[in-house]
């Protein structure tokens, strides 16, 4: 999601740019909106193969409206839940009773998370008055105001420990860990954008990512060590689209996925999607690079499938503040697009195969459209699990990248009935057994998926999980 404090809606080659154009864009999702009328304020629906395990709500410094939930990491059967205010760490060794264990206050939006063994890693993108998480609220055009990395030691996971904090060009929107090979230390890739010429430290044209060390027994030595130009041509230059609203220009990444294995990194940079080779962890190198200047508004997020042969790039159309789920945006705006990876080495180009969007519609006081989500790891299969907001939580197969489909779902009505408030599920990850979804307003959500296609995905354990530094879960 896009902060409100400011619209943020060495050289490298660029291989290829694909430009989809009208006419080759297919739908999948054409038979959208079959399912029951929307549930009112609060009622739960779900599929026959989906239900709830519990709910904690939002609680202490968490508690209030504008203190949103964010994304999710895991570590040791525990989940790390970032908020704008900072984060909240769960037991969640018994899936059915998870309890809190501990909270820190450290404002900061979006405050995503990742964690590193004893490290957790914390991203701020609001302009502080300085990089404690005592600072107070400043403006971007302070030159003295901080944005960046903060780190904290976690090896008490009942008392995390603040040890040190890098500040970053726009700050830190989001970032991606990706571990050094010798396992001495972690790359921290920070996602950030937008800049403008009344932002000292964010100055155009911002056409970059930066790249933090952490040394894993030295975390306090964290700093930046490399800023890699991913845009030497500027990106996308953004406009207008038919339905009034914007395409968003490239002047930075909103979020970067690696697959340290494969040596891939997946790019969605706000108006290009975006294909790296990770050999070189300091110098990621393009491949291949895609546009959609006929349906997507935003490149938010990317998802490898297990085998790194595809790539599904959300579009979050509106900032994750609209209602996009509906008749008049249709089932291509809004969407995830599912490319595939064809070739091999340097001639690997992603080609487009499909949209998917949740076949439901939704009323007009939900914010709604395709977010954050992770592979459910089934052998042998392509399935996901998503976020949409207010649109709930939806799983869904795209084994067949031209025929992705649905097959399970778990939603609330909305907020309101009379005004739309922002809310819904902000990240819906599967991790050991089950879902775990962090809602913006109403907490902590544990969720059961009980189906044959999904079944054998209960035996893949990890200790540790980040949905962007995607690990291999077996060969098929």
């Amino acid at each position: 999601m896009k902060p409100r404090r400011r619209l943020r809606l060495g050289g490298i080659l660029v291989a290829t740019v694909a430009v989809l154009v009208a006419g080759t864009a297919t739908s999948t999702a054409a038979a959208q909106d079959t399912s029951p009328p929307s549930p009112g304020v609060d009622e739960i629906v779900h599929s026959p193969n989906m239900r709830q395990l519990t709910n904690l709500p939002k609680e202490g410094p968490f508690a209030s409206e504008s203190a949103f939930n964010t994304d999710i990491a895991f570590t040791k059967n525990h989940a790390i839940v970032g908020n704008y205010d900072g984060f909240t760490i769960y037991d969640v060794r018994k899936p059915h009773k998870p309890r809190v264990v501990s909270q820190v206050l450290c404002p900061g939006g979006q405050n995503d998370v990742s964690v590193s063994g004893d490290l957790l890693f914390l991203s701020t993108d609001y302009a502080r008055t300085n990089d404690t998480c005592t600072s107070e609220a400043s403006v971007a055009s302070d030159p003295n105001s901080w944005e960046g990395i903060k780190v904290f030691d976690i090896s008490n996971l009942a008392k995390p420990e603040y040890v040190a904090a890098v500040r970053t060009d726009c700050g830190s929107h989001t970032h991606t860990m990706v571990p050094d090979k010798k396992r001495k230390s972690v790359y921290l890739y920070v996602s950030s954008y937008s800049p403008a010429a009344n932002l000292p430290n964010c100055q155009p044209p911002h056409d970059k990512i930066s790249i933090v060390e952490v040394p894993t027994k030295h975390p306090e030595r964290a700093a930046v060590v490399a800023e890699p130009v991913l845009f030497p041509d500027g990106g996308n230059p953004g406009g207008p689209n038919p339905d009034g609203t914007n395409r968003s220009a490239t002047t930075g990444c909103h979020d970067l996925t690696a697959y340290p294995e494969k040596n891939l990194l997946a790019g969605a940079c706000m108006g290009d999607g975006v294909l790296f080779d990770l050999s070189d962890k300091l110098n990621p190198r393009v491949i291949d690079r895609v546009q959609d200047n006929v349906n997507f508004a935003f490149w938010h997020s990317a998802t490898f499938n297990n085998d790194g042969t595809k790539v599904v790039y959300t579009d979050e159309l509106g900032g994750g503040g609209m209602a996009t789920c509906n008749e008049k945006f249709g089932p291509n705006r809004g969407a995830n697009g599912i490319y595939d990876v064809e070739g091999r080495g340097d001639k690997r180009s992603l080609e487009f195969a499909s949209y998917y969007k949740l076949p439901r519609h939704q009323s007009e006081n939900e914010n709604c459209v395709a977010h954050n989500g992770s592979l459910i790891p089934v052998k042998g299969r392509d399935i996901m699990v998503q976020a949409w907001y207010q649109g709930g939580v939806s799983v869904w197969d795209f084994t067949n990248s031209e025929r992705p489909k649905e097959i399970g779902y778990w939603e609330r009505g909305p907020l309101s009935d009379t005004e739309l408030i922002t809310g819904g599920s902000w990240s819906a990850y599967y991790y050991n057994g089950y879902i775990y979804s962090s809602d913006i307003q109403k907490g902590f959500d544990v969720l059961a998926i009980n189906d044959p296609r999904t079944a054998s995905a209960k035996s893949v354990r990890y200790d540790e999980f980040n949905v962007q530094t995607q690990p291999s879960y077996g060969r098929r």
